[in-house]
């Protein structure tokens, strides 16, 4: 069964014999998966990293996959400022960046107080501009931080301000539809937790708590994570793509096979399309609700 049904609120998700489609398969490797899916609107296609084998990926309806770069600086999650402009998280340089419209790169951050970063790996953008990464990978022999931190950059990009380091493995965060809160997954102890937002745009520490439990008996951990515009929240987990509401209740999983899935992006004309990154695939399924659209070129 591709659709698992957990609740029957999930019907007004997504259809129980909805098809899950592969799209593409062959990326992957060694030093990392297929991962960052990202839809750019205006051209129709999915960018994604091919963090294996060192490349960005981009996919289309009629095109297929081709190669946009390489190397790409074993870059992981990749989204959109609000000028429409790509950031992305590079493991092998340890640092978060921004491609200007000119082609130029901007160094959004590299290091936390002089010392440099572990291995960025996710990040997202509120409507204030500021951007919010993690940063996992510490302890560890490779890296300088000795914490697996979460963080926040200025729309300036002049203040770093790291928000939470209780984390064991930080990877993929998401804003709840009007950004009161901040959802932020541990892979390694495979749970979600939320914090509500203060006016200041740093997290509430004491309002911290378990979202949801995504482990199981199947393959699956937690990994990048979005919302849809009626708050509910995809996340990899135990068995495939977890489909939670915004209180957290597990509604379904969406079930495509692969051993884990390690990110997930709305795209296509209405924004209805989920596509979603395994270690070795590219996927999608076709939705009932629409995500929140990433932004596009101002």
């Amino acid at each position: 069964m591709p659709i698992e049904q957990i609740s029957p609120d999930l019907e007004s998700v997504v259809a129980t014999d909805q098809v899950i489609e592969e799209l593409a398969r062959g990326f992957g490797g060694d030093a990392g998966p297929a991962e960052g899916p990202l839809w750019w609107k205006e051209d129709g296609y999915l960018l994604f990293s091919d963090i294996g084998n060192n490349r960005r990926m981009k996919w289309s309806e009629d095109d297929g996959v081709s190669l946009v770069l390489r190397p790409s600086n074993h870059a992981n999650g990749l989204t959109r400022d609000l000028q429409g402009r790509l950031i992305a998280c590079e493991h092998e340089t340890r640092r978060v960046i921004r491609y200007e419209h000119d082609g130029s790169v901007t160094v959004v951050a590299n290091n936390y107080r002089g010392t440099r970063l572990n291995r960025p790996n996710d990040v997202i953008v509120k409507s204030d501009g500021c951007l919010y990464f993690t940063d996992p990978g510490a302890p560890g022999p490779d890296v300088d931080l000795d914490v697996a931190g979460v963080y926040r950059v200025t729309p300036d990009l002049g203040t770093l301000t790291l928000m939470v380091k209780d984390f064991v493995v930080p990877n993929g965060l998401a804003f709840n539809t009007d950004e009161s809160i901040l959802y932020i997954n541990d892979t390694r102890r495979r749970h979600i937790r939320a914090f509500d937002m203060q006016p200041n745009g740093m997290l509430a520490l004491a309002s911290d708590r378990m979202f949801r439990d995504l482990s199981g008996y199947r393959a699956g951990v937690p990994d990048g994570m979005k919302v849809d515009v009626d708050g509910n929240v995809y996340c990899g987990g135990s068995g495939g793509i977890w489909v939670m509401d915004s209180t957290g209740k597990h509604l379904g999983i969406i079930v495509h096979g692969e051993g884990a899935t390690t990110n997930v992006a709305f795209g296509g004309d209405d924004w209805k399309t989920l596509y979603f990154t395994s270690w070795n695939t590219v996927g999608r399924v076709q939705l009932k609700v629409a995500g929140l659209p990433v932004p596009t070129e101002a």
